[in-house]
């Protein structure tokens, strides 16, 4: 068979699976609120109860390779949970909002068919939250996974496929490509209504490219500042949190960690009571010889989502008895330090600055302008006006205070929308700088009916110009 049958039998394959999406759809169009509520539940129960998450998690390490299994559990359960629960005030059907004084209604409509790109290291939490998503708006939603990890995202679809037909609705709402290959991928991003990517750079650059709406995220490389008034203890404690879980498959774990300068050696002993190994010089470059091999901007394989002994066995040196995360003392930034960028691992660059928080801020900048611009950053911190000079002057969507960074995805302890897709804005890419949420999956409809006229007085509004600069 020639290559050029070969994607067309893909692209056919592919149309038939949306064909089947499409009339799936159709009978769930005008589903009512209550009916989206019965659907939502029904698949957020047959991958969040407790056998379930442990199946799915035990799939996902054993297939990939990637994270850990307790974690997994816990990223299934609280993220499944936490975007039902943000469902349960979250209107999707019908009128969603209402501004009489405007004399403004929206009413909220499907999208359609939903394509949606898995990332390897999130096979098992990533198209539950994905289908919820789209389940709610009364879309269908086509997944296509990673090779690496195809055989626990069509366990995930097939547990769900069932709690579809469970409450009487169509197994082919969620649907997973048969084959995990580029072109049918491809084909599949050009036949959906919308995108939504979630995985490395390539992959979210090739669902914009597609002509096809799309939503996607940006690259991490998240950064916490602790400065001088922060709790100490309890920055340690989510910096490990963050830096630890899944072995670090989050987008959101800590890379870098800019610390002040009179609190620097505090913190960074507290790192080490808790499970960190602080390199030597020596270790530093053995670990980015192991982890950069053939130089560029993103390590390798082998140390992805891995344990600390691991990837330090890599480099040649050993670390003691319970070390869970490698800290590396760094000062620069860019190309020729390659620590300064996203290490997709349990390896955390501790920085130092001295002075007020505008050098932070400065320093905050030029690692995200590295790798991760537009993504996240966070602050312990005591103070509100360091708050304000961080978040004013970063780039950045989300600025965690006093949190464990992960929490940048939704937490029973702030308001952020629980999601696994976090966008970035232009800054990074992306359309929006939202957590990607269900309210992105669907199309409004605005109503506009009549208000007592608004005065649109032209002498008023130039006053002020005409006052300072003449007519």
């Amino acid at each position: 068979m020639t290559d050029t049958a070969t994607v067309t039998d893909i692209a056919t394959e592919v149309a038939a699976v949306v064909d089947r999406a499409r009339a799936a759809q159709a009978a769930v169009n005008d589903y009512t609120a209550e009916q989206v509520h019965e659907l939502t539940t029904a698949v957020a129960y047959s991958v969040a109860r407790k056998d379930r998450a442990e199946q799915l998690a035990r799939l996902a390490v054993d297939e990939a390779g990637f994270g850990n299994y307790d974690d997994k559990v816990i990223k299934i359960e609280r993220r499944v949970l936490g975007v039902l629960t943000d469902l349960r005030n979250t209107p999707t059907v019908g009128v969603v909002e209402e501004d009489p004084v405007r004399g403004l209604v929206k009413i909220a409509k499907p999208v359609g068919v939903v394509a949606a790109l898995i990332p390897t290291t999130g096979p098992d939490a990533t198209p539950p939250v994905k289908a919820l998503w789209a389940l709610a708006g009364r879309n269908a939603v086509v997944f296509a996974a990673h090779p690496r990890s195809a055989g626990t995202t069509r366990a995930v679809v097939d547990l769900m496929r069932a709690a579809c037909e469970q409450v009487g609705a169509p197994a082919d709402l969620i649907q997973v490509l048969p084959q995990p290959k580029i072109a049918a991928t491809q084909a599949l991003m050009q036949l959906a209504d919308l995108i939504v990517a979630t995985g490395g750079a390539g992959m979210v650059k090739a669902a914009y490219s597609s002509g096809t709406p799309a939503f996607g995220v940006g690259v991490g490389n998240c950064v916490h500042v602790v400065d001088e008034t922060g709790d100490i203890a309890d920055a340690a404690a989510c910096i490990v949190v963050a830096k630890t879980f899944d072995h670090a498959t989050s987008c959101l774990a800590d890379n870098s960690v800019i610390v002040q300068d009179t609190v620097y050696d505090e913190l960074r002993g507290k790192l080490a009571s808790q499970g960190g190994h602080v390199c030597t010089p020596v270790q530093k470059v053995a670990l980015q010889a192991a982890m950069w091999p053939d130089g560029g901007e993103i390590p390798c394989m082998a140390v992805i989502a891995k344990p600390a002994a691991h990837i330090a066995g890599l480099a040649g040196f050993e670390v003691p008895d319970g070390t869970t995360f490698l800290v590396v003392e760094e000062d620069g930034v860019g190309p020729e330090h390659p620590f300064s960028g996203e290490k997709l691992s349990v390896v955390l660059a501790l920085y130092r600055y001295t002075g007020g928080i505008d050098a932070a801020v400065d320093l905050v900048n030029d690692i995200t302008g590295y790798q991760g611009l537009g993504h996240t950053c966070g602050i312990h911190t005591s103070s509100d006006k360091a708050v304000d000079a961080l978040a004013q002057g970063t780039r950045t969507a989300r600025v965690l205070v006093n949190q464990n960074l992960n929490e940048g995805a939704g937490s029973a302890r702030n308001g952020l929308p629980f999601t696994l897709s976090l966008s970035c804005g232009t800054w990074g890419g992306t359309i929006t700088t939202e957590n990607i949420n269900a309210r992105h999956f669907v199309n409004l409809t605005w109503v506009s009916r009549p208000i007592t006229p608004r005065v649109i007085d032209a002498d008023a509004l130039f006053a002020g110009h005409v006052q300072r600069y003449g007519q």
